[in-house]
């Protein structure tokens, strides 16, 4: 398990490792789950909800997993003043999630971000690190039809 791994490189570890841990736990594991946030608090001596309460004040942590394909949709001001807001929109109805949400079937998560440094692209999402440019809610449908027909043909060759 990845957060025995994370742990045995603490031995003496006390609250001010916690972040560290929490990011080691969340890049090996893909997010902190509920027995590692246990685990991370008898090895630090902390409660869970302490634990919580940390990992939650800091918008990197994430405490479900990303769906295969982790679709990221720009907020900052240039993708809000080019329709950002309705692309969203689109996105959460073509992908049947709010926003912070994973897919039953883990094809896809989605996830809000305030900049994506791509403000000449702007309205821009990204899934799994590929930037599309100047999204249009009319164009969402289809950008996410590819990464289905995608996921179906992967799954074809596996």
């Amino acid at each position: 398990m990845e957060v025995d791994r994370v742990l045995d490189k603490y031995p003496q570890a006390g609250r001010d490792s916690l972040i560290p841990i929490l990011q080691e736990v969340q890049e090996g594991e893909g997010f902190l789950s509920q027995n590692s946030i246990v685990r991370i608090g008898r090895h630090l001596g902390l409660s869970s909800a302490k634990i919580y309460g940390v990992a939650t004040f800091y918008n990197q942590f994430r405490f479900e997993p990303q769906g295969q394909f982790h679709v990221q949709i720009c907020r900052g001001t240039a993708c809000h003043v080019r329709g950002s807001a309705g692309v969203l929109t689109a996105l959460e109805r073509a992908l049947g999630l709010k926003a912070g949400e994973t897919s039953q079937d883990g094809l896809f998560s989605l996830e809000v971000v305030a900049c994506i440094g791509a403000c000449g692209l702007a309205p821009v999402i990204a899934v799994n690190g590929e930037f599309h440019a100047a999204v249009t809610p009319e164009t969402v449908k289809s950008i996410i039809n590819d990464y289905r027909k995608q996921a179906r043909e992967d799954d074809d060759e596996g």
